[in-house]
């Protein structure tokens, strides 16, 4: 599915890749861009052969942040429509943290702004050994208001103060020794992908799912009594489950479980 400003594909693996598509702005968004993302993870969230997502971008650069004309156009509303405005920037971040399937970010150039905020929202996230970061909403007399939930997770309050405070540009080692993206390639991004994908794509669909929903949960509530309660509920689900059955039969049986000989053998559909 290719938008204005979006390309969505779903390979035979059940790999969907998301790419922002204004490479002429630097990948930046407006409400059309965001518009369009939402729905695309949409479809990706209700694609019965999705196994997981990798956000990308065309062009030199993953994302400039917001686009200067539609932040513009915000200067001339009113208080209430801006609230309207920027809810539907923070619901695109909670629908793609949220999303059911592993989300990987692949990141080229540069980052800034809300584009932090889409890399801090994946579950993980590869960076070119040249990429570069900025939080730099203070510098125009803003705040990362709505990515900020997904990026004080990510970077840690200390991190965070300094950065959202001082709005420096930061680069991949340092976005990974704090914790924003997990790799950094001096090899092509998709080389670096590849290794990621073949460990997704060999675990249990279900599992990956259930277990992404567990992380949230116990990540979101106090290590009390009824969380422990829940993790046990939790596990005797997927005990019982069609999936947990077989990955158990599979492994005292010593053979692959179906969803692998299913995936070498048709491997679903784009």
């Amino acid at each position: 599915m290719s938008t204005e400003y979006t390309q969505l594909v779903i390979d035979e693996r059940g790999v969907a890749t998301l790419t922002m598509n204004r490479p002429d702005v630097h990948n930046a968004f407006d409400d059309v861009m965001i518009a369009e993302l939402r729905q695309a993870l949409q479809q990706v969230a209700e694609h019965n052969d999705a196994r997981v997502l990798v956000l990308r971008a065309n062009g030199k650069n993953f994302s400039a942040g917001a686009d200067l004309n539609w932040m513009r156009s915000m200067a001339t509303k009113n208080y209430q429509e801006n609230v309207e405005d920027a809810g539907h920037l923070g619901a695109l971040m909670w629908e793609l943290d949220q999303l059911p399937l592993p989300t990987i970010a692949l990141v080229n150039g540069a980052a800034f702004g809300g584009a932090v905020g889409l890399v801090a929202c994946c579950d993980m996230a590869i960076a070119d050994e040249r990429a570069s970061f900025c939080l730099s909403e203070v510098k125009i007399g803003l705040i990362p208001a709505v990515i900020s939930p997904y990026v004080v997770r990510a970077l840690g309050e200390p991190a965070a103060r300094r950065y959202m405070l001082t709005a420096e540009r930061f680069f991949a080692m340092e976005a990974q020794r704090l914790g924003l993206v997990d790799i950094v390639t001096t090899d092509s991004l998709d080389e670096a992908l590849e290794p990621l994908l073949t460990a997704l794509l060999a675990n249990s669909p279900a599992a990956v799912q259930a277990c992404k929903r567990l992380i949230h949960h116990v990540s979101n509530h106090p290590l009390d009594p009824e969380v422990v309660a829940e993790t046990a509920r939790r596990i005797a689900a997927i005990r019982v489950s069609a999936e947990g059955q077989e990955g158990l039969s599979s492994f005292l049986e010593k053979r692959a479980p179906a969803w692998q000989q299913s995936n070498k053998k048709d491997g679903g559909h784009a």
